[in-house]
């Protein structure tokens, strides 16, 4: 059990939202209060504000009063979020691009190239909160909060697809150099150039994601555990 100090709401939400990547809280796995209290060492009050902010963020679903699981991952859930991030990150790019921080982004950018190949589950996520943290940065200067909420839980939700082409082929979907490409792009402030590279390059990562862990239409309905 994790023993959290003083119940830090914060550090004890980002334990379950790891649990939730990682799938050590199981796609459509049901949780409680007591359940997630003694797996985090949280109290029932923080674990009950937790449970109540998952579900209204969709990584938890209410199936009735006594009733709460893990939000299921299946193929739907992925195509949505990738038609979701299609729509709203090439233009939250294309916004954010004159003020973004390159300085930073290619830190992050070879930070993540360092992490690999993945060698265990600890590294597999570092290098995904990674990742989240530089396409955080990139949008980080969109101007509009609610723009910015939006792509922090798609993002959230995207390391969990993410996670099951990591632990199925110890690798990234893409390379340093397709994201070194877009700060280029981002460099000049071409917002048509912009949206148009993001667009393809989130079209290209859902492709190689799909082809690489799904082969059969039983995925449109049943959730997908590594």
């Amino acid at each position: 059990m994790v023993d959290i100090r003083n119940n830090d709401t914060d550090v004890a939400y980002e334990l379950i939202m790891d649990a939730i990547v990682t799938q050590k809280l199981t796609p459509s796995q049901k949780v409680s209060e007591n359940i997630l209290s003694d797996m985090f060492g949280i109290s029932r009050t923080v674990s009950r504000n937790l449970i109540e902010r998952l579900i209204a963020q969709h990584f938890l679903v209410s199936l009735s009063p006594r009733v709460t699981q893990v939000a299921p991952l299946t193929l739907l859930e992925i195509k949505q979020n990738f038609a979701l991030r299609k729509i709203l990150l090439p233009e939250m790019t294309a916004l954010s691009a004159a003020k973004a921080d390159f300085k930073e982004l290619t830190r992050l950018n070879k930070k993540i190239q360092n992490m690999l190949p993945i060698k265990d589950d600890r590294s597999a996520l570092k290098l995904l909160k990674t990742n989240k943290q530089l396409n955080m940065v990139i949008c980080a200067n969109v101007g509009y909060p609610l723009m910015l909420d939006w792509a922090r839980q798609l993002e959230d939700t995207a390391m969990r697809i993410y996670w099951l082409y990591v632990k199925s082929n110890k690798s990234f979907p893409y390379s340093r150099t397709q994201h070194s490409t877009i700060f280029e792009i981002m460099k000049a402030d071409d917002s048509s150039k912009v949206n148009k590279m993001v667009h393809s390059f989130l079209s290209q990562t859902e492709e190689r994601i799909l082809n690489a862990i799904f082969s059969y239409e039983q995925f449109y309905t049943q959730d997908l555990i590594v």
